[in-house]
């Protein structure tokens, strides 16, 4: 700031004269007006002293508050501790030059030290208003997955402070330079510039990046479940900035990006509370139609019996070589192991039950029918012939 501005200052000050060339001059006509101003209004200054003491001792006291409120809440994200931590974070230079703005005008000062009080108002402020955005926005994003896989959250939580540090204080940094006076469309449209070539070149680490970031968040799968992606069923063990580690049912260990994981259609079997269990079951044409009546009433008396909900069984269709009948039951449970040991339970107790009740389970049969040239139907394979008589044994010689 030139200090040939103090020419004009004071509330009293003549109009302004050209700019002095010596700074020493400057130097010596700016504190002849300080003292002049601190002689003429040393009342003012004195009660806006004490006003700005107060002020600061009631911010500090609200900032002290939110503290102690925050450690209370400590394990506990929510909105009530992050706003403590916000508060938290308040500098107490910030509320020194708050409280010393909010008086400065009483005490009626030179220009020159209203538009520097003014200055570093506006650069305090707008740097701790950058503070306070980024921990509004960390501590929603920790919120939000608080109950996500903290060990992936821990390793992103370092590249998202820095991303949202850079973005912001780069806004903070164009404000106070715009409050200057300084022309920031060109920096702006710099800024714009240098971040798409800098997306551009790391379009893939930036994209398997935010593809993390939204499985955090949005959570649809997390460590220890079981899913269904493309053609492959996998448990997933580690869900990582880059990629997704899955370990199939054979063994092997997938590891996936997390744009292509998230770019298909995933099955997650560990929300289904409960699963429908079905089975086919055929029998012989030889089976009896009171028997055949009767079927869907023991299939639902060996369900009910294993302590599962029965759904559904009836008759189908006439198969090749069987009578086909459908079952239809729900087992209430999450986990695949218990699902499998039920399927099994009761495939075993519908054996026994008709195997009891004299139904036969139908195979792929053929049969074949031989015709004679004049169309009667013969037997498929010729009579076989009646056995001739012994010939007579010869006399032995006497």
């Amino acid at each position: 700031m030139n200090l040939s501005l103090l020419a004009a200052a004071g509330p009293k000050a003549a109009p302004a004269k050209a700019a002095a060339t010596n700074p020493a001059e400057d130097l010596q006509r700016y504190w002849d007006l300080s003292i002049g101003w601190m002689n003429s209004h040393w009342l003012q200054i004195g009660i806006a002293i004490g006003a700005g003491l107060l002020i600061y001792f009631v911010l500090s006291m609200v900032r002290t508050f939110a503290l102690k409120h925050a450690q209370s809440a400590e394990g506990e994200m929510t909105l009530t501790h992050i706003a403590g931590r916000v508060i938290h974070k308040t500098k107490s230079t910030v509320l020194a030059i708050i409280a010393i703005r909010m008086v400065a005008g009483y005490a009626q000062p030179p220009v020159v030290i209203m538009q520097i009080i003014q200055f570093i108002f506006t650069v305090a402020v707008v740097l701790q208003v950058a503070i306070w955005a980024r921990e509004i926005v960390l501590g929603l994003i920790q919120r939000r997955a608080a109950e996500g896989n903290n060990e992936t959250l821990s390793n992103a939580m370092g590249i998202i402070r820095l991303l949202i540090s850079i973005a912001l204080f780069a806004i903070a940094a164009i404000v106070i330079l715009d409050n200057m006076g300084v022309n920031v469309t060109g920096l702006i449209a710099g800024l714009g510039i240098g971040g798409i070539a800098i997306g551009l070149a790391a379009q893939g680490i930036f994209s398997d990046l935010f593809a993390s970031l939204s499985i955090i968040f949005d959570r649809p799968f997390r460590v220890g479940e079981t899913i269904k992606y493309d053609t492959s069923t996998a448990t997933v063990e580690r869900i990582g900035l880059k990629s997704t580690r899955l370990r199939s049912l054979n063994g092997e260990l997938l590891v996936i990006s997390n744009t292509n994981l998230l770019s298909k259609e995933i099955t997650n079997f560990a929300h289904l509370h409960r699963r429908r269990i079905t089975f086919k079951i055929g029998v012989i044409y030889q089976t009896t139609p009171e028997m055949l009546r009767d079927l869907p009433a023991l299939l639902e008396e060996q369900v009910v019996g294993a302590g599962h909900e029965f759904i559904r069984s009836s008759f189908i269709t006439f198969g090749a070589s069987s009578l086909d009948f459908e079952l239809l039951f729900d087992v209430f449970s999450d986990q695949f192991d218990v699902v499998a040991a039920a399927r099994t339970e009761v495939g075993i107790r519908i054996f026994d039950a008709m195997t009891r009740g004299g139904y036969g389970f139908a195979y792929p049969t053929q049969t074949s029918f031989t015709a004679a040239p004049d169309g009667t139907m013969v037997m498929p394979y010729p009579e076989s012939p009646k056995p001739r008589a012994a010939a007579p044994k010869a006399a032995k010689p006497g």
